[in-house]
């Protein structure tokens, strides 16, 4: 069963508006032929491996919980830490926010966000200043955490006080995004109900923002009992713990083999219909197929796009599959040499073979990525994209730029993500042909971003959203020369220049034209490879309904039920 929402999603934004183990990787041009067979002997061995791991998710509880099968746990619960794909479901299920886009549902009634109206969440509701330079929260009444403790105007502060000094996510969109330097005189409690923040400049992003899961409002009572003088913030309770108002509530957390959500009980739009949610850790892709098949998980995660070919046609299984607003690329360091060079970046991006990387791994269930910013948000344009397969013009690139013979580096996966690995080989391969010799660095998720964000590594897969359906903001995100999250250090003063007046504009037609600019400086400077958007799929069984579709990907179990 194929779901696309690509088309629906497109209308809303065009109105308004960061894993599977050691794979062996079929000879190209022979994997769709041998693929049904492959999938086949994995299935069976996978089989015999899950039969012992795990119960059946029928003798588990019946339709009060759920068993996900994933590529990994998250590496922190904590949403300060760096995002990624398992942390950012985590921050879907646990931390609510103040706001949130209303639901609109789609073909077969699924549900996806209505960029165009803003709902309440923790917030009942809220005033906009006209003048978009401030906005006021009004805080439900009565709204509980899982441990039974009341929002309130000082639980809100308390939260932004700590993010604001953890120095990380919350502050990067404050001063990043909002050009907050003062928060004493950003944030104000006005009444025990009511909290303000006020920001220098306008922002046409003042109230979109507040519907990103980062922002998530704590339980500070809990969080203070975990207080230390060596950690006034209690990051290490929080890296393993979870204190907020969401839905859901994380009990148990074994990095590298479980995660166990509890629903809250006192959750302010009623408690969720499956009350416990169980995640398995299963690396390898064809276990979680065969897990799936076998009825020991109710739903599996990041499936190879073989694998879910397959499961459309099995009985029993529902395979769910939208475009959405991811953005797959290999990321260079352009600060170091000899990714410094643009030329260099340029070569690279002529020797990817685009239609074979969609065809052998995709299964032609991908989409080119033409643009930083995504396809699916407003100001998107591929007009400036004019990369080809064409070797003779990297080589020629490459001797400008002082490498005739090529140049040695190395390219970082995460272990167990197979469909980089696919990739990853072939452009080992590919760039050969000009002389560009790679060595493949497989490390684990949590090794590679720490890497990365250290700058350690030449070049490393990245696939990451933005979660806010606006240019300036996505551009603001990967772009921007100050922003915390550049990890490729790619920096154009105009770009600087273009994203800060988007960031601050309330014209909407120089801010349309001033992202079209952004988008032809950046295909022109070619900071990233770029690769593909592998779109958002989700393997369940066909007992599990409630599919949905947010921009941060992942799944949000509160909207899930089991017939």
């Amino acid at each position: 069963m194929l779901r696309n929402l690509s088309a629906g999603i497109s209308a809303v934004a065009r109105a308004n508006p960061l894993f599977p183990g050691a794979p062996r990787v079929p000879p190209r041009g022979t994997i769709a032929a041998s693929a049904a067979a492959t999938f086949l002997t994995a299935t069976l061995l996978g089989a015999t491996l899950v039969a012992g791991f795990a119960p059946s998710a029928h003798a588990q509880g019946a339709k009060t919980t759920l068993v996900v099968a994933a590529p990994r746990t998250p590496e922190s619960l904590d949403q300060e830490y760096p995002p990624t794909e398992a942390g950012h479901e985590v921050r879907r299920n646990v931390n609510e926010r103040l706001l949130a886009y209303a639901q609109k549902k789609g073909e077969e009634g699924t549900l996806y966000e209505d960029f165009t109206t803003i709902a309440g969440a923790l917030a009942e509701s809220y005033d906009l200043s006209p003048d978009k330079k401030s906005i006021t929260f009004h805080l439900r009444k009565g709204v509980k955490s899982y441990r039974g403790n009341e929002l309130n105007a000082d639980t809100v502060m308390w939260s932004f006080e700590r993010g604001w000094n953890m120095k990380s996510n919350f502050h990067w969109y404050m001063t990043q995004i909002f050009k907050i330097e003062d928060p004493k005189a950003a944030f104000t409690k006005i009444d025990d109900y009511t909290v303000k923040v006020s920001i220098p400049n306008p922002s046409p992003l003042l109230d979109r923002i507040w519907i990103n899961s980062d922002l998530g409002i704590l339980d500070s009572a809990e969080v203070k009992k975990h207080l230390t003088t060596d950690d006034p913030w209690a990051a290490r309770w929080l890296s393993t713990n979870t204190a907020s108002f969401g839905p859901y509530q994380i009990t148990k957390y074994t990095p590298g083999q479980e995660v166990v959500y509890e629903a809250n009980p006192n959750y302010w739009r009623g408690p969720a219909k499956l009350t416990r949610v169980i995640l398995r850790e299963m690396p390898t892709s064809a276990n979680r197929v065969a897990a799936l098949q076998a009825g020991s998980v109710d739903v599996a995660e990041y499936l190879l796009p073989r694998e879910l070919a397959l499961l459309q046609k099995a009985p029993g299984v529902t395979v769910y599959k939208v475009f959405g607003n991811f953005i797959h690329r290999v990321e260079m360091n352009n600060a170091k040499p000899p990714f410094d060079n643009v030329k260099v970046r340029q070569a690279l991006n002529y020797l990817v073979p685009r239609e074979e990387i969609l065809k052998s791994v995709y299964f032609n269930t991908a989409r080119f990525t033409k643009s930083p910013i995504s396809e699916i948000y407003p100001a998107f344009t591929d007009e400036y994209f004019f990369f080809k397969n064409d070797p003779a013009k990297a080589k020629e690139l490459l001797a400008e730029a002082g490498f005739p013979n090529g140049f040695k580096t190395q390219l970082a996966y995460r272990t167990g993500d197979q469909i980089e690995e696919e990739i990853a080989v072939i452009l080992k391969s590919a760039f050969a042909k000009a002389g560009v010799d790679v060595e493949l660095l497989k490390l684990p998720a949590s090794t590679l971003v720490e890497r990365y964000t250290k700058g350690e590594v030449p070049m490393y897969f990245f696939r990451d959203m933005a979660i806010v359906p606006d240019a300036a903001y996505v551009a603001n995100l990967w772009l921007n020369s100050a922003s915390a999250i550049n990890y490729s250090k790619f920096k154009s003063p105009e770009v600087d220049q273009l994203i800060n007046a988007g960031l601050t504009s309330t014209d909407d037609a120089k801010r349309l034209t001033d992202m079209k600019r952004v988008q032809q400086i950046t295909m022109e400077s070619a900071p990233w490879v770029f690769l593909m958007n592998p779109g958002y799929q989700l393997a369940t069984r066909s007992n599990v309904k409630g599919y949905s579709w947010y921009t941060p990907n992942g799944n949000a179990f509160y909207d899930m039920y089991k017939d």
